[in-house]
């Protein structure tokens, strides 16, 4: 079968070096939409180079050597159609907050494979230090549709419970027209987020934003609306993709708070009935 997990688990890890500049990080904080208003104090924090602090997120498009999914679905043991590829989920441990500018290394293997049947499940894990120690490990959970089946671990169940209750804060983000194209610029070129004929030919009316960006979108509204705006507060950030956003429609995010040191969230799209777009979403932090 194209997908031989004990060959996959035991491949030599790959190793990048990877670096990034103040420059990076204030192109990926428009991108999430940072900057409105331009004057706000709690937006310099992301847009003002002498203000500048580091959103967690910002881990996954870190250093374009940096090793990705696309790597990952060429390890040994894999061998799989990329029309059959979903991201799944993702999750990000923060070992320290992230400094505004460095330079460190980057290995990337498969840490799991499961099998859900008609499904398999890659976990692709990117662990990241510099000289001074780790940073941060990166998790990639990638579906691979009809590769499931041989009998293998299905893995632990990602499902959560609902959130009790009405939730504690619920806030609106517009994703604006040109969102995708100014996100795609930190390194995610793929076609289906800007090229419309792109688009149709993989099933959609236009092109539609990027999953991370969602990702990036709702951590900054977690930090600025229950962190007081300080995201060296974050500790683990991890997700579920649900649904597609395309731009200009608003997000949803209801989040509770049920317990001193988490935070649950939900993400749905405000101009369709609240269709799900992120789930079992949880922000662990100080």
């Amino acid at each position: 079968m194209p997908i031989d997990a004990a060959k996959a688990l035991a491949a030599e890890p790959r190793t990048g070096e990877i670096a990034w500049t103040r420059k990076d990080v204030l192109l990926y904080h428009l991108g999430l939409g940072a900057g409105t208003p331009a004057t706000d104090p709690g937006e310099l924090r992301y847009t003002l180079e002498s203000r500048l602090h580091v959103l967690p997120s910002f881990a996954t498009v870190a250093g374009s050597g940096s090793p990705g999914v696309i790597s990952g679905l060429s390890m040994p043991g894999v061998d799989v159609d990329l029309a059959r590829v979903l991201h799944g989920g993702q999750s990000l441990t923060l070992h320290r907050p992230i400094p505004v500018e460095g330079a460190a290394t980057a290995t990337g293997r498969i840490a799991a494979v499961h099998d859900k049947g008609k499904a398999a499940v890659l976990v692709m894990r990117t662990e990241v230090a510099d000289e001074q120690g780790p940073l941060w490990t990166n998790d990639a959970q990638i579906f691979v549709r009809g590769e499931g089946g041989w009998g293998g671990d299905r893995g632990p169940a990602t499902r959560l419970a609902p959130p009790g209750g009405p939730p504690d804060r619920t806030v609106e983000r517009t994703v604006r027209e040109d969102q995708a194209l100014l996100y795609r610029l930190s390194g995610d070129w793929n076609p289906l987020h800007a090229d419309p004929d792109f688009a149709k030919r993989a099933g959609f009316d236009r092109p539609i934003l990027h999953g991370l960006c969602t990702y990036g979108m709702t951590l900054k509204a977690v930090v600025d609306t229950l962190l007081d705006g300080d995201p060296s507060r974050v500790r683990s950030y991890a997700t579920r993709f649900a649904g597609v956003v395309v731009p200009g429609e608003t997000l949803r995010i209801r989040m509770w708070r049920p317990d001193g040191g988490t935070v649950r969230v939900e993400v749905g799209a405000a101009d369709r009935d609240d269709a799900p777009v992120l789930a079992d979403t949880v922000v662990t932090h100080t």
